[in-house]
């Protein structure tokens, strides 16, 4: 994408596509006039100049829906990414008719957690049974690799290095912890960030892994609407965060408790934060609860909206459980089939299950990472092996003390198998009880002969 600037669905980069617009007059002309009418917003140029302006305004807008620039998005660590991000957010602001950050301005990636393991040998698909440090071990690994050491150096020298005045020089070690989630392969930098913990040890190297007390930590916390604001002023910081919004949205009838159903996305907008202003850590060592440094205090009447702000980062099911599936080594097809979000009751029974087993296990994370229901560890040892999953042994497991509605939820899994077991179940025993009767009638001829 950095070098064509083109992306998924022959959609190009917004770099490109502006590029592209101005070697166009008729493009060119009205992209320009949209440039100034988004300059205008700030300074009250609309307001200024009255109807006219406005209706050549929405001429331009209208006139842009139909080329390339409109649909153009970004990609995360590209070359002039900030440049891209400038142009995408000039296109969506005038194009939208508001500033919220409901769309992510990078192209989706649709990775999977499964394409992580592979290339993965230091997580394992049960993580609980160990009794090391998961995360002194893929500190190990990280240094073992000659990409992940760079990276991990070169955040660690200016987030470790005092200033006549201060604790560090946070600009600096911002970037550079940037650079190290957008260049170092996941396998090793979520192997860090969302190892799976039995111990304070453990939990605690986890929460040290940015460098907490320069990266995150200030001497006073922010009210988190004021720190919005801050990261709206900002293209970089802005667009991770609505990149966070849209691929870590909680879906209560969702399978995973993610409107996306995908674990993996939401982990890369995650670690997409850190380094901004908005960089999220865990809160304390006893959970998965993470947050940004502020708090919701002088509020005043907007104090609804800050809690939710908040409560985004710290109650969010979705994340927890994207968090909690990586350190098991796990994904969400590996639980339960994908299925459509929908209203049904089978469906929310399911998607309430899930749930409740997630919010269980992250509540007291470092006693336990060995929630996950025996068939979900066998499927994950099966696939790995590439052999079939025993399907019956889930389903009976699954049966015992459950409702007959997760019955259902489940039993289609193996419904071809299932729906085979009385045809030949019937088909056995009536073999045996006709030969049976015909060694009765046999027995019973030769006592009359003789």
């Amino acid at each position: 994408a950095e070098v064509s600037g083109l992306l998924g669905e022959d959609r190009l980069d917004c770099v490109r596509a502006s590029d592209q617009c101005l070697k166009e007059q008729s493009c060119s002309t009205k992209y320009r006039t949209l440039r100034q009418c988004v300059a205008g917003k700030e300074s009250n140029f609309s307001r200024a100049t009255g109807l006219e302006a406005k209706d050549e305004c929405k001429s331009a807008m209208e006139a842009l829906k139909q080329k390339s620039l409109y649909n153009c998005r970004c990609k995360r660590g590209m070359k002039k990414e900030k440049n891209c991000l400038r142009i995408y957010w000039s296109m969506y602001q005038s194009l939208q008719g508001n500033d919220l950050l409901e769309d992510s301005p990078y192209e989706p990636v649709n990775s999977r957690l499964s394409d992580i393991f592979r290339l993965a040998p230091i997580v394992s698909v049960e993580p609980a049974l160990s009794k090391g440090n998961n995360c002194l071990d893929a500190a190990k690994a990280c240094n073992l690799n000659d990409t992940c050491k760079r990276f991990r150096s070169a955040y660690i020298t200016p987030c470790t290095s005092s200033t006549s005045n201060e604790i560090c020089n946070k600009r600096k070690c911002h970037k550079a912890l940037r650079l190290f989630f957008d260049k170092v392969p996941p396998k090793h930098s979520y192997g860090m960030l969302f190892c799976s913990c039995r111990d304070i040890a453990c939990t605690e190297r986890r929460r040290q892994t940015i460098v907490p007390v320069c990266s995150y930590e200030d001497k006073e916390k922010p009210n988190c609407l004021n720190l919005q604001d801050s990261c709206k002023k900002n293209y970089i910081c802005r667009s991770r965060l609505a990149d966070f919004f849209t691929n870590c949205q909680p879906e209560s009838r969702s399978i995973s408790s993610c409107l996306k159903e995908n674990y993996a996305d939401c982990l890369l907008a995650y670690s997409g934060l850190i380094g901004t202003v908005m960089t999220p850590n865990y809160i304390d060592s006893s959970s998965l609860s993470v947050a940004p440094w502020c708090d919701c205090s002088n509020s005043g009447n907007d104090i609804e909206e800050c809690l939710k702000f908040l409560n985004f980062f710290q109650d969010n099911t979705c994340l927890k459980n994207a968090i909690q599936a990586f350190g098991n080594g796990t994904d969400v097809t590996v639980w339960q089939p994908i299925l459509p979000v929908q209203t049904t009751t089978a469906t929310t029974t399911t998607a309430s299950r899930f749930k409740s087993m997630g919010s269980e296990s992250t509540n007291n994370e470092i006693s336990t990472h060995n929630d996950l229901p025996a068939c979900a560890n066998l499927q994950a040892q099966k696939r790995k092996s590439n052999e079939s999953v025993d399907t019956e042994l889930c389903l009976n497991e699954n049966a015992i003390g459950k409702d007959n509605t997760v019955r259902v939820s489940t039993s289609h899994i193996s419904s071809e198998n299932s729906s085979a077991l009385p045809t030949s179940f019937s088909l056995s025993t009536l073999l045996i009880l006709m030969t049976i009767a015909l060694s009765i009638s046999l027995f019973l001829s030769s006592s009359e002969t003789l």
